[in-house]
């Protein structure tokens, strides 16, 4: 028997286990929260508020460089990595302060200890004091989040390997920085430490850079990349790496020119991400897990173990915040009976946070041609922009994509200052199933990016 019994139990507290304890427990439920390392989960932790953080230091960082395009002397840039570090983590602390004082629940009880299934609907948690506690609730939450993927080549045990974690706690910048990954991990740290002052090499597997977008959008980021000083090598895999005498790092890759070494200062690896499902034993409770181990949910977030369910990255697909805190919204809604609520067909976004920035929405041109799909497609270059114009961020180009019977906005990617502030506006033209027409139409005021807009889909008039 289980030493307490609950209604609800939350394993984890990432963005929707960051909220949904404390909805329920406001609700009456009688609720535990399981928690096995710093509060806030990934996002708050090691994901969006420590990077993005950072991003924006970088940022300035190669703007006040630019300053004499603007007619502005500031004289030599320089970072201090440590002072970056600290305001990261200064931001850390607020975020997990902010979330901790909203705990403070009447039915909320928060267990501090690493969780794992014993049965249906049960758990043994190993407590961070010491002992164990054995816990059963009518309806289980599964919030555990995932973890960078370590690399296994050859010698990566035998040399330190920074992750997307641990190279946020380097106090001293790299001379050169290797970095194996060419996803959105990878590009926004690699342009991060460029801007800082190292030299950066990014080894990507496949032919290209951002291998889900399309070709001509990942071209135009391996450009922008490369302008900054950045060598990408793509169609490289990396086979072995061993330690220098200077305390450095040499890969040997295979590229399509043959077998190259890479001598660095410091190695990262960007290759995914592992689910938190290892020491969970979910088999325990009858939760089936998906080939690569990340567990699988129906469109209601119910795992195949009855009244158990799952939400954020710990299901597997894209792993974004925002997908994680409309699980929460999913859950909230049946769990508190308030309407049926579903994943099916809802559209989602993202956002690179590379310098210009990439925002993208619904299908690319690719997956819509994949689909037998009769479609039109519209780019802007940002140089026709005004606004880009005069603020010097003329890089990039918005690109839409549309139905060409309907009109219908399937998708759009725009790679430019703020585009994902501008692809959540064509974001929400699709979810009003505006026609192509009326944002060609639409008023925007001058002098904005978002005017921009005209131009890109006043092109399929034409």
């Amino acid at each position: 028997m289980a030493d307490e019994s609950y209604d609800v139990m939350v394993i984890g507290t990432s963005q929707g286990g960051r909220f949904l304890p404390v909805d329920l427990a406001n609700a009456g439920r009688r609720v535990a929260l399981v928690e096995r390392g710093p509060l806030g989960g990934v996002c708050v932790n090691t994901g969006c508020t420590p990077t993005k953080t950072m991003v924006a230091s970088a940022r300035l960082a190669y703007q006040a460089g630019r300053g004499a395009e603007y007619g502005v002397r500031t004289g030599p840039v320089s970072v201090d990595l440590a002072a970056v570090r600290e305001r990261k983590r200064a931001m850390v602390a607020g975020a997990r302060e902010n979330y901790a004082g909203r705990l403070a629940q009447d039915g909320l009880d928060l267990i501090q200890g690493e969780a794992r299934f014993t049965g249906p609907r049960t758990v043994e948690i190993a407590l961070a004091e010491g002992g164990t506690r054995e816990v059963s609730a009518e309806t289980i939450v599964i919030d555990t989040g995932a973890r960078p993927r370590p690399l296994t080549i050859t010698g990566a045990a035998d040399v330190p390997v920074l992750d997307s974690t641990s190279i946020m706690e380097l106090g001293e910048l790299p001379e050169h920085l290797i970095l194996l990954g060419g996803g959105y991990i990878g590009l926004e740290f690699g342009q991060m430490f460029r801007r800082f002052g190292s030299e950066v090499t990014i080894v990507q597997t496949g032919p290209r850079l951002l291998m889900m977008e399309d070709e001509d959008v990942s071209d135009e980021v391996a450009a922008i990349l490369r302008d900054e000083g950045i060598t990408i090598l793509t169609s490289t895999t990396a086979d072995r790496v061993e330690g220098t005498a200077g305390g450095g790092v040499r890969l040997a890759v295979t590229t399509p020119d043959g077998d190259q070494q890479i001598d660095g200062s410091h190695l990262m690896a960007a290759i995914g991400r592992l689910p938190n499902t290892d020491t969970l034993a979910p088999e325990a409770a009858g939760i089936r897990l998906r080939a690569n181990g990340f567990i699988e949910v129906d469109e209601y977030l119910e795992t195949s173990a009855p009244g158990i369910y799952a939400m954020g990255d710990v299901k597997g697909g894209p792993a974004f915040t925002h997908l994680s805190h409309d699980d929460y919204r999913i859950l909230r809604a049946n769990l508190l009976g308030q309407r049926k609520r579903s994943t099916r067909d809802r559209v989602t976004p993202y956002t690179v946070f590379i310098d210009p920035q990439l925002g993208r929405v619904g299908m690319t041109e690719r997956q819509a041609r994949e689909q037998g799909r009769e479609i039109r497609v519209a780019k802007l270059p940002m140089s026709a922009v005004i606004r880009a114009i005069e603020t010097g961020e003329t890089r990039g180009f918005m690109k839409a994509v549309v139905d060409a019977r309907t009109e219908q906005i399937l998708g759009a990617s725009v790679l430019g200052a703020e585009g994902g502030e501008i692809m959540t506006i064509i974001q929400v033209a699709m979810l009003g199933k505006l026609p192509c027409a009326a944002m060609a139409d639409a008023i925007f005021t001058h002098p904005l990016l978002a005017e921009g807009l005209n131009g890109l889909f006043a092109a399929f008039d034409a």
